[in-house]
């Protein structure tokens, strides 16, 4: 019975139920209540030890750990009262298990690993219940014995305060020092790991079928398994989130850590009835916690392989949304893999190189739908997931809660970086005046002044207009040598990390390329562009068509909004282009460090000169709150 139930039929009978009984009943539907809320982590003595497998369905013969271990004494109030008793320890029998509302920890001894167990509670509410253990989403092992008979030694119990649950755990193998961590369960999904001076590395083992490396200025990176049998690791940017997408598609799990010199690897797993998965994600700790936190829900995260026939048409997948969320998915647009939230219904985008097209994914209702072209091409997979929240239920965590919760609000607000996604504004007049701030929308909103014979009559209104196109071409020029100036310091940076050490010449012989093609595009653009002169004399003539009426007006004032319209034109194309090439270059430095574990550092470095540049976008280089 829960709370809800029992205070319901408490009402049914509240009419013909004396008052006496019903306050009795009551009192009684709420100690219910406090039991359960007692116990919302627990951790058991299996009495028996598991030999070479595990069942956590069956717990008979388990006992729960008393939070006060002085009831297990034969006088539990005189030992309460007498400080000779206090400090006393407790022995495990069995092997300790960990279990509250979300999930089930075993630490099995005999093979020297924690195995968790993700119960499944469900964003509707439902939940497999205390009865059920889930699935199970992965094992720890210490790094440093991973391929090593390992058993754990000791397993002492540091907190047991029925919310929360520490366990100081001692892993030995007989040819590696012995290495410990702490444990911390609390009423959530989330696991602590508070590694000791020996315990240099910890190996996170699951049937992981895509790495995630989310990023929010720019791009996530998505990994999968090598096809390359005889890369034994692949080295990953460590950028304080990362997200394992689970074989099934059903299960996910977070991991975060906090600010440090921490390296991640990815070890793939052999070849299984013709599939590749990876075998476990290998974390040098720094000396620092990690955390973990599984997810489950029936279509967690999809994968959709695009077809030809998806081509030019509307197409709706097998794959339905479990949950509300920012889900989201990367397809290539201009040669370049773009962040594609789905939208709540169909319609058109405009972007500054490929023009208009079809935003290639929405949803009606939970269903899912694509429509790809010859601008958004069917190319490859189409990975679905979600890392932030978008009226999402309370009792479904995402990526992002899990960040906060575990990294703190300055860390987590530094990495969100919500002001760095705001975009930047070309609208001269705010709020007030023309709403389509740009040389195409302002020249239209003119040209209906001289076409209705009104040009001088409506002079300080086309005069506004003028200089809001002004402003617009001065941000656009502004931020195309923001660009410029990072990819000169960035070529430079490059060639410097080239020269100083032969390792890093392959990987920046990767990465420069990328970063010309920005001066490329602005010496090929930049007749076209013009310059503020121009838009100065441009606008000086537009003004003096406002002096007096003459039927020649409309005419010469249509030859000047070509002028206009060509000069923002090339603009808006060459901020596209250049966000477009930026974040070209963050996704292939995160990419090219794979194989190359001494580039990890410099990728880290690139990436992050390119996420400051990539702050506050022009709505022409991407729409709002991209990614």
């Amino acid at each position: 019975m829960n709370l809800h139930d029992g205070l319901k039929k408490i009402e049914l009978r509240f009419h013909k139920t004396p008052l006496v009984w019903l306050l009795a009943v009551a009192a009684g539907v709420l100690a219910i209540h406090q039991t359960k809320a007692a116990t919302n982590v627990v951790i058991w003595d299996t009495s028996v030890h598991f030999s070479d497998s595990v069942d956590v369905a069956n717990k008979s013969g388990w006992k729960a750990v008393p939070t006060d271990l002085l009831t297990l004494e034969a006088n539990p109030p005189k030992a309460s009262s007498d400080p000779g008793y206090y400090g006393r320890e407790y022995s495990f029998n069995g092997d300790a298990v960990v279990e509250n509302q979300s999930l089930i920890a075993v630490f099995w001894s005999a093979k020297g690993k924690v195995i968790l167990y993700s119960k499944g509670t469900l964003p509707d509410g439902a939940s497999s219940g205390n009865s059920s253990p889930g699935k199970k989403i992965l094992e720890f092992v210490p790094l440093q014995t991973k391929n090593q008979a390992t058993r754990i030694r000791h397993c002492g119990i540091v907190r047991n305060a029925a919310d929360e649950a520490a366990l100081e755990v001692s892993f030995s193998a007989s040819s590696s020092p012995e290495a410990s961590a702490v444990f911390v369960f609390g009423k959530s999904e989330i696991v602590e790991v508070k590694p000791a001076a020996t315990l240099k590395g910890i190996s996170v083992m699951s049937p992981i079928q895509y790495g995630v490396v989310p990023s929010f200025i720019g791009d996530d990176l998505i990994f999968s398994p090598p096809d390359d049998s005889s890369m034994q690791s692949v080295s990953l940017p460590s950028e304080n989130v990362f997200l394992g997408l689970l074989e099934g598609e059903n299960n996910m799990f977070v991991m975060t850590w906090p600010k440090g010199t921490q390296q991640i690897q990815l070890s793939p797993g052999k070849e299984k009835e013709g599939k590749h998965l990876i075998e476990s994600v290998d974390f040098q700790n720094d000396g620092q916690s990690l955390y973990l936190a599984p997810l489950q829900a029936h279509g967690i995260w999809h994968r959709e392989e695009l077809k030809p026939s998806y081509l030019e048409k509307d197409t709706a997948i097998t794959w339905k949304r479990p949950f509300p969320a920012k889900w989201k998915t990367q397809l290539y647009e201009a040669d370049v893999k773009t962040t594609f939230t789905f939208r709540e219904s169909k319609g058109q985008v405009w972007r500054g190189v490929p023009g208009s097209y079809s935003y290639p994914v929405w949803f009606s209702g939970d269903d899912a739908f694509y429509h790809l072209s010859k601008k958004v091409p069917p190319q490859g997979e189409s990975l679905v997931y979600f890392v932030d929240g978008q009226n999402t239920p309370l009792l479904m965590s995402t990526p992002v809660d899990i960040m906060k919760a575990t990294l703190g609000r300055q860390l987590s607000d530094a990495i969100l970086d919500i002001g760095g996604r705001k975009l930047h504004t070309h609208h001269r007049r705010g709020a007030t005046g023309v709403r389509r701030a740009c040389t195409c929308g302002c020249t239209e909103a003119i040209q209906a002044f001289f076409e209705a014979g009104e040009e001088v009559a409506k002079r300080n209104e086309i005069k506004e207009a003028v200089d809001d196109m002004i402003f617009f071409v001065e941000r656009h020029m502004e931020r195309i040598d923001e660009y410029r100036r990072f990819a000169d310091d960035t070529i430079k940076f490059l060639r410097a990390k080239a020269g100083s050490s032969t390792d890093l010449k392959p990987f920046v012989e990767n990465l420069e390329p990328i970063a010309q093609q920005i001066p490329s595009e602005y010496a090929v653009q930049k007749e076209n562009m013009k310059s503020l002169e121009y838009a100065a004399e441009l606008s000086r003539q537009t003004i003096a068509l406002t002096g007096k009426h003459a039927p020649e007006n409309l005419k010469a004032y249509m030859d000047l909004l070509k002028a206009w319209r060509a000069m923002g034109g090339a603009q808006d194309y060459l901020v596209a282009q250049c966000h477009g090439i930026t974040r070209k270059l963050a996704q292939q430095a995160g990419y090219a460090c794979a194989d190359q574990p001494k580039a990890v550092q410099l990728a880290q470095e690139i990436r992050a000169r390119c996420k400051k540049v990539l702050r506050n976008p022009d709505g022409y280089e991407i729409w709002a709150e991209y990614n």
